[in-house]
């Protein structure tokens, strides 16, 4: 299942990344898909993305709000709401473990060998303080003389960003290195940051900082596809908190918002068929 797992986190790479024109464009894909919600998070400025990110759709939503109702425009995007909250009801984190780039990205560089650290467990609340302010309030409310707010997380944070975007557009782009400023190397310090402690420790960025994450978190107890525990089959043995990518101990937090759906306990470790995939209230066992 593993196997099938990566191969299916770089379909969705492939599929949400699908504009290979870009070397001889030397710019950003602006075709029909651009309109379609990726599920992961996955940077619109990307050279090869065809799909927008959710979490910068809902940025330029919240920027735009009070200089739209000032000017007399009473437009709000029930598209990119809708299309987020959809996606989380229905999945969840599961999209974390199974369509998010950037967390191949974190897995990949975990396989390099090295000493390897517990996550701090406090930490997993970061990423609810960034997607309240850095998503949601500082777009709305910190605003310009015009009215206009600015996409805080994108512009400021977003290691996906630089990685997919800032950087190889200044590859495509040589011009644009007389443009680059402070900002520019915040960030670039900010992916190094991630990117070595990636190696060290698995999915940082998911656990402490992606609202993505945050946001999806929130639906992880009553989304369609999750994993159930089958309390009677349980029998304590720990092995779950073994391979869990995450560290949780699904045996006592089976409805967890840190849980992306790996499966990697249920396959891996559970013996006893205590561990099932629910779809909509239809189980599977381990031999899916």
């Amino acid at each position: 299942m593993e196997t099938v797992r990566k191969l299916i986190q770089t379909l969705w790479f492939f599929l949400v990344n699908g504009f290979w024109g870009f070397p001889m464009t030397r710019n950003i894909y602006q075709g029909p898909l651009k309109v379609v919600c990726s599920p992961g998070l996955n940077c619109y400025s990307c050279s090869a993305a065809t799909t927008y990110c959710p979490l910068g759709s809902l940025q330029q939503l919240l920027l735009g709000i009070r200089f739209s109702l000032e000017t007399g425009g009473m437009y709000f995007g029930t598209y990119v709401v809708g299309s987020m909250g959809l996606l989380g009801a229905l999945c969840g984190r599961f999209i974390c473990g199974w369509a998010c780039p950037f967390g191949l990205f974190q897995e990949l560089l975990h396989k390099i060998p090295s000493v390897k650290l517990a996550f701090p467990a406090r930490l997993t609340w970061l990423k609810y303080g960034f997607l309240a302010c850095f998503v949601v309030l500082f777009p709305l409310l910190l605003v310009d003389q015009f009215g206009l707010g600015a996409p805080w997380f994108c512009k400021y944070v977003c290691p996906a960003g630089t990685l997919k975007a800032g950087i190889p557009m200044l590859i495509l782009q040589p011009e644009l290195k007389s443009t680059i400023g402070w900002l520019y190397w915040n960030k670039i310090a900010i992916l190094v940051f991630f990117v070595l402690w990636s190696v060290v420790t698995s999915r940082p960025f998911c656990r402490s900082t992606c609202p993505l994450g945050a946001f999806y978190a929130l639906f992880n107890r009553h989304r369609l596809i999750k994993l159930k525990l089958i309390t009677e089959n349980c029998t304590q043995c720990g092995a779950c908190h073994r391979v869990c990518p995450m560290e949780i101990h699904f045996n006592e937090t089976p409805d967890s918002g840190e849980c992306i759906s790996c499966m990697k306990c249920m396959n891996q470790a559970c013996k006893f068929d205590a561990i099932s995939l629910d779809i909509a209230g239809y189980s599977f066992n381990r031999d899916i």
